[in-house]
């Protein structure tokens, strides 16, 4: 049995960022704040209403880091293709609206993330980042 953690747990660091548009697209994104930690041009995980999905956070033409997609593998988080964003799914189907703000949960920093509408509480189930060995070995198999 994993163990849980609720959005509102003192481990949850919670920031507030943007939800906006990627250019002149219909396509939303997440603008991390800058008081948010995360790592750039790598993939991670991110939970959007209660389904855990892979995301590469970018850096924007601003400098600012920027989660513009959720996939089912990091496969496709890493060269999208014909895979379906659930960042759109979720954004369509959650109480947020593009020019608002969404809460970016950190759950596992560097890791798994959380992706809530403001005044929503949610459970995260609790996972360990993989050993550097391990991610490295994983890496090498999907390149």
């Amino acid at each position: 049995m994993s163990d849980r953690l609720p959005s509102d747990h003192d481990a949850v660091a919670t920031h507030r960022a943007s939800l906006e548009r990627v250019g002149r697209t219909d396509r939303p994104k997440v603008v991390v704040p800058d008081d948010a930690t995360v790592p750039t041009d790598e993939v991670v995980r991110v939970v959007l209403g209660g389904r855990t999905c892979h995301a590469r956070i970018e850096t924007s033409l601003q400098g600012d880091p920027e989660i513009t997609g959720a996939y089912d593998t990091p496969t496709l988080a890493r060269d999208p293709g014909d895979g379906q964003n659930r960042l759109e799914t979720w954004v369509a189907d959650a109480d947020v609206t593009v020019g608002g703000s969404v809460l970016l949960d950190v759950v596992t920093e560097g890791f798994k993330y959380g992706l809530r509408a403001p005044g929503e509480r949610t459970v995260y189930e609790a996972t360990e980042q993989p050993s550097d060995s391990l991610s490295s070995i994983a890496d090498d198999l999907t390149e």
